[in-house]
């Protein structure tokens, strides 16, 4: 009985606390719940207020504002970073085009996979960066890379020269290599099945070649795009191949020391004093005092003018203090081959470097550098191609007086061309030419010997280094062809008189020179009736 009433008398007091209980998880329900501003937590409707419901609508209304103004901020920044991002990828498209691609491109050798992964991105990159899928902006109309076209037989080529010609057989092994491979490729692409057509397929040969074209990017790779015989008379199959560039990789890093390495320059000679005269001032300023390390070696065939020879030598001698000279004379008929021949073998010191070199040129100190570098014992032997310059009289001929010699050394169009059908002057080591076998001593007068000489190279394992240089110079003098050269030697001789006059431009204002005179005749003649 007792406890039953105490129970009634508790009763309330639970019911009270529970209600007090319930009213605040309220409160602390509603005040986690209200919505907060950026900077403070938004107040709870008051009693003054408006109303709950307008005053949420207008807490609701305030924070999609905010949102709104938050969003379009963030637009505005992404916008920002897309053009940065934009004007950044210019940036590097400008410094790719502007630089080659770097050197140190690393090819991880102990993990074969990678590295063959990396190689594959590159390559891929130089097609994408090669004019295969769209032109490229180009400042000027000679920018552009010319396509050079072939068939099976033939290569037509822009650039000849004055050796190659406009239309010719692939004479270099390599480039005959190159352009059979890309044929052989095609056809092999052609002929894989597609996987899609049920019929047949028609089997492709060489022979369903027609064209091809291809041109080299030197930085990129070479494209070529080949054309092949359709199976209607109208129609055709075009193959585009790419041969991209690999990186650059470093081969070799070495220092080179060429304090203490001498040059023997020979000259062969027969009369032409007055030559060897302004050779040896040639000599004596560029031999001598620029470089130093030098020795002359004259071999003079006859007597006629020796005399004279022999004078021009001893002056310099006493003049610039050079005795490093030596003067072998033979009672012969004149023979280039010979004569170098004989002043090669007559040296008996150490190894040293030869110069093969004629009465009528002009070097620099700078070239006898390059003679010491592009050479190597057992290794490499030096065939520059040299500058052989116009007649000054046609050159200069509207000119009130022709320059000195020194300011017609330019290397333009206008004033000379590569000598590449030359093969004279070059360097190498005694001791590889004397293994080579020298030259043919059955070659007499002029040409030939040379062209021997520069096979027996060839088809050795010397490496021969092929380059035009800018510090040599092959004088223009008039060309004496004689009755007592072989028709083949009299030919050549005249060949190379023809080309040492002018250019073409410039021969053909001789040829119509007279037309030229009328015309400016006529029209002084019409300003004077005006």
């Amino acid at each position: 009985m007792m406890l039953r009433r105490g129970f009634f008398l508790f009763l309330p007091r639970l019911v009270g606390l529970l209600v007090v209980v319930c009213c605040s998880v309220s409160i602390v329900y509603m005040l986690a719940c209200t919505p907060k501003g950026d900077n403070q937590q938004l107040a709870l409707p008051r009693v003054h207020s408006p109303t709950v419901k307008e005053g949420y609508e207008a807490i609701l209304q305030e924070r999609e504002e905010q949102h709104r103004n938050y969003i379009i901020s963030l637009k505005k920044q992404i916008a920002q970073l897309k053009a940065e991002l934009q004007g950044r990828t210019e940036q590097l498209k400008n410094m790719q085009n502007q630089y080659p691609d770097p050197l140190d491109i690393q090819l991880d050798h102990s993990k074969p996979e990678k590295a063959q992964a990396s190689l594959l991105a590159f390559l891929r990159s130089q097609v994408e960066k090669a004019e295969v899928h769209s032109g490229v902006k180009l400042s000027t109309e000679y920018a552009a890379v010319p396509f050079e076209s072939f068939t099976l037989q033939k290569v037509y080529q822009l650039e000849t020269g004055l050796t190659r010609h406009p239309e010719e057989k692939p004479v270099r092994k390599d480039k005959r290599d190159e352009l059979i491979e890309v044929i052989e490729l095609a056809v092999g692409s052609l002929n894989k099945p597609d996987g899609v057509s049920k019929a047949k397929p028609r089997l492709y040969t060489a022979s369903d070649f027609v064209e091809g074209i291809y041109r080299t990017e030197k930085n990129k790779g070479t494209l070529y795009e080949l054309t092949f015989k359709g199976d209607a008379k109208h129609q055709f199959k075009k193959i585009v191949l790419f041969r991209p560039f690999g990186p650059v990789m470093k081969v070799k890093n070495e220092n080179v020391n060429m304090a203490d390495t001498l040059i023997n320059v020979i000259v062969p000679l027969a009369k032409r004093a007055s030559k060897f005269r302004q050779f040896m001032q040639n000599f004596r300023e560029m031999g001598i005092q620029q470089d130093g390390r030098i020795h002359l070696t004259v071999v003079y065939f006859g007597k006629e003018q020796m005399n004279e020879v022999k004078s021009i030598l001893e002056n310099t001698s006493k003049s610039a203090n050079f005795k490093n000279f030596t003067f072998i004379q033979l009672n012969e008929e004149f023979s280039r081959g010979k004569g170098l021949d004989v002043g090669a073998r007559f040296w008996k010191g150490n190894n040293v470097v030869l110069f093969f070199c004629d009465v009528d040129i002009y070097f620099t100190a700078e070239f006898l550098n390059s003679c010491r570098l592009n050479t190597q014992p057992g290794k490499k032997v030096f065939y520059p191609v040299l500058f052989s310059q116009y007649n000054p009289s046609i050159i200069y001929g509207h000119h009130d007086s022709i320059p000195s010699l020194e300011q017609q050394l330019i290397i333009k169009k206008e004033t000379g061309f590569w000598r590449d059908f030359g093969f004279g002057m070059t360097c190498q080591y005694r001791s590889d030419f004397i293994n080579i076998g020298g030259f043919d001593l059955d070659i007499k007068g002029w040409g030939g010997e040379d062209v021997h000489l520069y096979r027996k190279y060839l088809h050795s394992n010397l490496m021969v280094i092929r380059t035009p240089v800018r510090g040599l110079f092959h004088l223009w003098h008039e060309k004496q062809c004689l009755d007592e050269l072989t028709p083949e030697q009299y030919k050549m001789c005249m060949q190379s008189k023809a080309m040492n006059e002018a250019s073409h431009g410039q021969l053909g204002m001789l040829v119509f020179k007279q037309e030229i005179e009328t015309h400016l005749h006529r029209q002084k003649l019409s300003s004077k009736k005006t």
